[in-house]
């Protein structure tokens, strides 16, 4: 049955492609500079450094603690899914364990600060008070959860060997990073050509739906896109709130940006699901309670 949906599903946005290659070819060029001008510059330089950072440091023999702590410091930096790619990395040769890497999945899952003060706090808020508020909140519960991980999941059997160390470390890093990119690229120009067509099919039935709807919608299949409509639409604490509940909760192609990066080293998804589900929740009410 659940086959069966997701055929209808396809049958369904192709047919919605066909019939307006118009507003398909507007939706396309939108992903295309979204991807461009808020993400692939602040993406790809972190991306390749922290891979290479990662096979340079091989044959560190860190304690389990500052491998997370190192984990969890590439992600803050580089932002997702440099996080995930990252625990992908640290699966693959054999530095963690999969139950761990399954709950940092989670918890290394933070927006860029280039992203943040850039793009949101700067381009969007006029304003970095923001970014610097969302940041410390973010991370300050986000340490209280990587301690709690540490401490519940096992650590990695002395018995595993370590896969050999690369010889060219620069080289495969920018192949690497290369796939990573590319999922990123593809996943935002495809939910954003997917809301313009579906936008405006819904509109050629129903005449206008309502802003809120728009907004949500956007949101929920990419979040670049769904904070650009908010900053056109919301004023005032209204649109701090939003930003907050947004840039926690992420948006779907995001998520399966992660999901697929993680189904490379077979990691296990309910737990990532589980995590994102309690920042979604906190994150907005403790920001709520602290500055608004």
């Amino acid at each position: 049955m659940k086959n069966i949906w997701t055929i209808l599903l396809c049958i369904t946005l192709i047919s919605l492609l066909l019939f307006f290659p118009e507003m398909t070819h507007v939706g396309a060029d939108i992903g295309v500079s979204l991807f461009m001008e808020a993400l692939f510059p602040y993406l790809l330089p972190y991306l390749v450094l922290t891979t290479w950072l990662l096979k340079l440091t091989h044959s560190y023999n860190s304690a389990p603690f500052i491998v997370f702590l190192q984990t969890y410091g590439i992600s803050a930096v580089g932002g997702y899914p440099t996080g995930a790619a990252t625990i992908t990395q640290l699966v693959k040769r054999n530095s963690i364990t999969k139950q761990q890497a399954a709950y940092l999945l989670g918890i290394c899952h933070c927006p860029s600060p280039l992203f943040l003060f850039g793009f949101v706090g700067s381009d969007l808020l006029n304003s970095t008070t923001f970014s610097w508020q969302y940041l410390i909140l973010l991370h300050s519960f986000s340490f209280i959860l990587l301690v709690a991980v540490y401490l519940i999941c096992p650590p990695l059997s002395k018995e595993v060997h370590k896969a050999p160390k690369d010889p060219t470390p620069f080289t495969s890093s920018i192949k690497e990073s290369a796939p990573t990119i590319l999922i990123v690229a593809t996943t935002i120009i495809f939910f954003t050509t997917i809301y313009q067509v579906f936008l405006h099919s819904v509109e050629v039935v129903f005449e206008s739906i309502p802003t809120y709807l728009e907004i949500g919608i956007a949101s929920f299949l990419e979040v670049t896109n769904g904070l650009h409509l908010l900053h056109q639409q919301l004023y005032g604490d209204m649109l701090i709130f939003f930003t907050v509940v947004f840039l926690t909760t992420q948006s779907l192609s995001i998520h399966l940006q992660v999901i697929v990066i993680a189904r490379s080293a077979n990691i296990a998804i309910r737990p990532y699901i589980f995590i994102r589900i309690v920042y979604s929740i906190v994150i907005p009410i403790l920001f709520f309670l602290l500055f608004l």
